[in-house]
């Protein structure tokens, strides 16, 4: 669908605003959920992305960066906000190709088309919305004494609007009308029961659905922006309003970007609709990489519940479930107490030991490195960035998984291996050698032969490569004169101290 569509953000660019230098961040999925911690920008990053485009029927105050990014000046003497040079530009991809947009401000703000002659501001529909509207007393009194003062015009939802709020909420609505006057609104329900309130009688939550399905149920080409996408709303109702908000996106053309707190916001999208910005210690934002599944959770709360190993890929992964399938019911413990991530690269592994000791959450972590990894220094640069001794591990051997487990599968206890993986003995035996005789005049290393092999023997078996390296690790826990027993102790002892 996106290459189809009449306009899509590609990119925003932030120089100057709210301590934010040089930011780029890029947008690929037509839902994008913008995360991170307070005061990393993602607000700043919405609110300019709002500024992106003329919007059909709004003011010319509205949608614009000196009215969403205002300054204080105070009018005779006093304190007043600096105003550096500020940038913010934007890379849109249109049926004509790549174009540029930037807002500037030295002593006013101006746009420039960056030398394009002739050329104008995109326009297109744009909504901009926190979901925690209305709730402040005064707001309220405003509302209340318009209406008391002038009346109410109604009009009722669509069929389409009132459609997107009951997939959401438990209610059965008869009607949903909009009540006006001048530009002050209240919503006000009916349900087929007989209950009949208005939005200030509403929960927090139906009262943020109605809101959003007034809003944005009928809107089409448009860029829907909401802030704390996530505000008053059950997590199963994240799920689903994430759910309708990329149904609505494919049925009406439209680009959202959202911003959240919430992890299940956060998995309700694939990893190129997921945007994660983090201030570092110096006060500088970036755009850090999509974390895996299990990274993400452990900075937005969920990991707690268990003891966090992180590895390389997914052999090693097969190698440590292979050793846990041993140990846990061993000591009675759940599978559930321990999580696995991997695919996040060794090199990346200081880095995430960094962020989760920011988020508070190192103790909960082990670090296991392929055994190639041994005379590298990256064990040392995980503890650094730690600022403690977290526990670093090695797979057995000096050389990458796939060698190891190739070697124990040609090794004295291939038949009972054999048997583990449905094959037997003579069978197995025969295809190794096939493989060992095509593959051991190559040209390409040693761990890349290693890693073909493996794979065209799982192949062959009907099996993924982690499920081999499973199957085999399982084994050799068992045997006492395993070279396996040194991780298997290591791991052990991090189960029992995680549990005590």
């Amino acid at each position: 669908k996106k290459p189809h569509l009449p306009h899509f953000l590609a990119e925003v660019s932030i120089d100057g605003i709210r301590g934010i230098d040089d930011l780029r961040v890029g947008f690929d999925y037509p839902v994008s959920v913008i995360a991170g911690g307070n005061a990393s920008g993602k607000s700043t990053v919405l609110f300019a992305a709002a500024c992106a485009y003329k919007v059909p029927g709004a003011g010319v105050r509205d949608f614009v960066p000196s009215t969403l990014f205002p300054d204080y000046r105070a009018s005779v003497g006093g304190r007043q906000d600096g105003r550096p040079k500020t940038t913010i530009e934007f890379q849109y991809a249109t049926p004509e190709g790549r174009r540029t947009m930037r807002w500037q401000r030295s002593k006013a703000w101006s746009r420039s088309f960056l030398n394009r002659r002739g050329a104008k501001q995109p326009e297109r529909p744009v909504y901009l919305r926190t979901l925690g509207n209305l709730s402040n007393p005064s707001e309220v009194r405003s509302v209340l004494g318009m209406f008391h003062q002038h009346g109410a015009a109604e009009s009722p939802l669509t069929a389409l609007q009132v459609d997107f709020a009951q997939r959401l909420l438990p209610f059965d609505y008869a009607t949903v009308l909009r009540l006006s006057s001048g530009a002050k609104s209240l919503l006000f329900a009916e349900q087929a029961g007989g209950a009949a309130y208005s939005e200030l009688h509403m929960a927090a939550g139906e009262r943020a659905i109605l809101r959003l399905a007034a809003e944005i149920a009928q809107l089409r080409d448009a860029l829907v922006l909401v802030d704390e996408v996530e505000t008053a709303l059950h997590p199963w109702v994240q799920q689903l309003l994430m759910l309708q908000l990329q149904q609505l996106a494919l049925l009406n053309n439209l680009q959202v970007l959202v911003t959240t707190h919430s992890p299940v916001v956060l998995e309700c999208v694939p990893e190129n609709g997921r945007v994660f910005l983090e201030r570092d210690d110096a006060g500088r934002v970036a755009v850090v990489p999509a974390y895996r599944d299990l990274v993400q959770d452990a900075l937005y709360g969920r990991s707690g519940e268990a003891l966090n190993v992180l590895c390389e890929d997914a052999a090693a992964e097969g190698i440590l479930q292979g050793v846990l399938d041993d140990l846990l019911p061993r000591h009675r413990m759940r599978r559930e107490s321990v999580r696995i991530g991997r695919d996040t690269g060794a090199n990346e592994f200081p880095a995430h030991a960094t962020a989760f000791r920011k988020f508070g959450r190192i103790e909960s972590f082990v670090f296991v490195l392929d055994g190639d990894k041994r005379k590298s220094t990256i064990a040392t640069e995980i503890r650094s960035q730690a600022q403690r001794d977290v526990p670093v591990y090695y797979l057995p051997s000096d050389q990458v998984p796939e060698m190891w487990v190739w070697q124990q599968l040609g090794g004295e206890g291939q038949p009972a291996l054999a048997e583990a993986l449905g094959i037997a003995h003579g069978e197995l035996r025969a295809r190794m050698a096939k493989l060992n005789a095509v593959f051991d005049s190559a040209s390409d290393s040693p761990q890349n032969i290693a890693k073909t092999k493996m794979q065209s023997l799982a192949d062959a078996l009907e099996r993924d490569v982690a499920e081999v390296c499973r199957a085999v690790a399982r084994l050799e826990t068992r045997n006492s004169a395993s070279d396996i027993q040194p991780l298997a102790r290591d791991l052990e002892e991090a189960l029992l101290r995680w549990r005590s």
